[in-house]
């Protein structure tokens, strides 16, 4: 499964760079879990997200790693039922009155796990890290 979202913001390409860095702009990802940074070293920080999904509650920790200054890469740690594999990517792109970002998943469920069962929670996911950056970076 691969989903893919673009949009614009009117911050300029430098400063949206810096907040794709920032552990406030990678924590506000997740906007209904409880979120912490658990490590954070040169190039990675990695979060943990306490959340509540269909009744259960769970949690779920992701290796955030920063690509030059223009992409952020992140990859959840499938240690679950669900998922036997979840990447994805920011991307900022300079454009004419701001700046173009780009936000890439793409997942593979475990065996039994079909994925038009997770599709719609995964599309709900990607656009609240949408709305989440848009309202951050705007």
């Amino acid at each position: 499964m691969q989903l893919r979202r673009k949009f614009s913001v009117a911050s300029d390409f430098d400063a949206v760079c810096a907040a794709l860095a920032d552990e406030k702009t990678l924590i506000g990802l997740f906007p209904d879990a409880k979120t912490e940074v658990l490590e954070r070293s040169e190039g990675r920080c990695t979060l943990r997200s306490k959340y509540t999904a269909l009744g259960q509650e769970g949690e779920a920790t992701f290796h955030f790693d920063f690509r030059r200054g223009d992409r952020v890469s992140f990859e959840k740690v499938c240690n679950g039922k669900v998922w036997k594999q979840l990447r994805g990517e920011v991307i900022a792109e300079e454009s004419r009155g701001g700046t173009q970002l780009r936000v890439e998943m793409k997942g593979a469920t475990k065996a039994f796990v079909p994925e038009l069962a997770i599709r719609i929670p995964m599309e709900r996911q990607i656009d609240e890290m949408v709305e989440a950056l848009s309202a951050r970076l705007g």
